[in-house]
């Protein structure tokens, strides 16, 4: 694992040194906002509504007079400069979840952008159009799912490598700490970090923070509670959705990487199990096109081999020996990529690659198949082992690898397997502290297993809404071990969702997560992005599914007046021929009717 050398205690590096502000002052005036904490009211920054500027509040500032409007903000989330002026994204309410090493940990539930762009009114026609599609980017980032945060400590770094960092470390600023991957406002931060208001600049993690308490003693004799907690951490370096972020880019970044972080503290002792996904590393694509299952195409690059080393190596540096799970289908569009994969694999003698036809093998329902895949595997498993630490905060166990698991989506089966392999680790962690016997596990214990279970299926449902904007499918399997009808019927809905989504309403999403990351700079010197790139052509949808909609209902209703007079029928034929002509020209042009990103390419 990485991490830096420690001399210190490793109970010490799980301490809060740095403390944010947390409650905060927005006063609005006519000129500028103005932001300052409400324990130190001397203590704070302005920035100008006319051009953008910050500037940190002097000890002469007077800000008392005439405020147009005042109100409590929960943290400044950054600024992000558009082509008429500047925008500051501020926390307007927020949710305790749980305690993080003991601190509080808060869910983000709503935010509100600032507008500090009077220079609009002195923009050309096209940069006013422009700026516009930009705000709209920006109300959709203001409703982002699964952002959390902590006032007290950093909650990006996995405990393994927070009990090797050197004592130091946590009495830097918060945002010094964290771990630059899984800051999901790293790009929106920059400004704040010139101007060192260290103590208003609050990093926030994308991704899944849950706690479950359950009593020890209905698991054994003892009746200490024990608290397990399921972290998951998203990778920011290829950011995005289902559809429009797949495989890997050239530097070896793949969509939806995600750390999950498995923590059990029990008995003063506490024990941690790591587990990662991500999109197969190659370069591949699925660009919808309204059929529901678009198709897969490989990328064919020299880079192709480069890009899988680069990627296996970084998890290498990162977390140790890797074993890489491939849980897709050996047939048809999966089949190719399954193959292609399996062959660079062979390329990379130090990684393990096992692949597992997950649907073949364990179908729809049977979830106790994956057994199979875990005789396959548990020995390096083993071996690869759990962070330990006793209660005097020594560590008696350190996790040497990891296993990284993916699917096509990395959402579903790759949630259903992971959950899997932790109840296989915790079973073993519990033996070792001694909470269970030789012979028990936790599935004998019918409350706290059911526990475990929703934990990992709510886990699941959050990945899946950050990615593909439903909940997750196979949820039972996570939750009961087995599909019910419910669950069929809500996987049902969930699968017309994503369709939905996919088509309609991701390339629009792609763009905003692409604005607010960084990956797409805006430059007003350019050329506007959406006329390079067929802004308008979406357009045309309404049209076509106008004319659809109207030829199949012209046509049914002079069928059934057809046998009538040949006029109806010849009525019916036309109609059936507009909505057929229609029906051929939307399928051959199916993808520039699909809602496409306009700023960003894929790679």
């Amino acid at each position: 694992m990485e991490g830096e050398s420690s001399s210190s205690s490793p109970s010490s590096s799980c301490s809060g040194g740095f403390k944010l502000y947390e409650e905060l002052e927005l006063r609005e005036f006519r000129d500028r906002f103005v932001i300052r904490s409400k324990e130190s009211p001397g203590d704070g920054f302005s920035i100008d509504r006319r051009d953008g500027t910050v500037e940190s509040l002097g000890d002469g500032d007077d800000c008392a007079a005439g405020p147009s409007k005042a109100s409590t903000i929960f943290g400044v989330v950054g600024t992000i400069r558009l082509l008429a002026g500047t925008y500051m994204l501020v926390i307007s309410s927020r949710k305790e979840v749980g305690r993080f090493y003991g601190f509080p940990v808060y869910r983000v539930m709503s935010m509100r952008f600032l507008h500090c762009n009077e220079g609009l009114k002195f923009s050309s026609f096209q940069e006013k159009k422009d700026e516009a599609y930009f705000m709209t980017l920006l109300k959709l980032v203001e409703s982002t799912p699964g952002l959390y945060y902590s006032y007290e400590t950093d909650i990006t770094l996995n405990l393994q490598r927070r009990f090797k960092l050197a004592d130091g470390w946590m009495k830097k600023p918060i945002w010094k700490q964290a771990d630059p991957r899984f800051v999901w406002n790293k790009n929106l931060l920059e400004e704040l970090i010139e101007h060192k208001l260290d103590r208003f600049i609050l990093p926030l993690l994308q991704g899944n923070i849950l706690n479950s308490l359950f009593q020890v003693a209905q698991l054994s004799l003892k009746s200490s509670p024990a608290t397990m907690s399921l972290i998951s951490r998203r990778c920011t370096r290829r950011l995005g959705t289902r559809m429009w972020r797949r495989g890997a880019n050239l530097e070896g970044d793949v969509a939806n990487f995600i750390e999950t972080e498995q923590i059990l503290d029990v008995e003063g002792f506490r024990s941690s199990l790591l587990q990662v996904r991500g999109s197969i590393p190659l370069l591949w694509e699925q660009i919808v096109d309204l059929s529901y299952k678009p198709q897969l195409r490989l990328i064919d690059h020299e880079q192709t081999s480069k890009v899988v080393e680069r990627h296996f190596n970084d998890l290498f540096q990162r977390y140790g020996e890797t074993i890489a799970v491939d849980l897709t289908d050996k047939h048809g569009g999966e089949g190719e990529l399954n193959a292609a994969y399996a062959a660079e694999m062979q390329k990379l003698p130090n990684v393990r690659y096992i692949s597992f036809d997950f649907h073949r093998v364990c179908g729809s329902s049977n979830f106790e198949n994956l057994e199979i895949l875990y005789e396959q595997i548990s020995e390096d498993f083993k071996k690869q082992g759990y962070l330990l630490i006793d209660v005097g905060g020594k560590i008696l166990e350190e996790q040497k690898g990891i296993i990284r698991s993916n699917c096509i989506d990395c959402l579903d089966r790759t949630n259903v397997t992971q959950s899997f392999l932790a109840q296989k680790s915790l079973d073993h962690q519990l033996r070792q502290i001694g909470v269970l016997s030789s012979s028990e596990c936790i599935s004998m214990f019918d409350e706290d297993y059911r526990k475990f279970r929703t934990l990992w299926a709510e886990q699941g449902d959050d990945i899946s809404l950050e990615y593909a904007g439903t909940h997750a499918l196979k949820g039972d399997l996570v939750r009961y071990g087995r599909q019910t009808l419910a669950g069929a019927i809500k996987d049902g809905m969930s699968a017309l969702s994503r369709y939905y989504l996919n088509n309609f309403h991701d390339g629009i999403r792609q763009d905003a997560i692409d604005l607010v990351s960084g990956h797409y700079t805006v430059n007003r010197n350019g050329l506007s992005p959406f006329q390079l790139n067929g802004f308008d052509s979406l357009s045309y949808l309404p049209i076509a599914s106008a004319l659809l909609v109207g030829g199949l209902t012209m046509t049914t209703l002079t069928l059934s007046q057809a046998g009538r007079n040949s006029q109806q029928f010849l009525t019916s034929v036309v109609c059936a021929g507009v909505a057929a002509g229609v029906m051929a020209m939307v399928k051959v042009n199916g993808r520039e009717f699909c809602s496409r990103p306009r700023l960003c390419g894929l790679l």
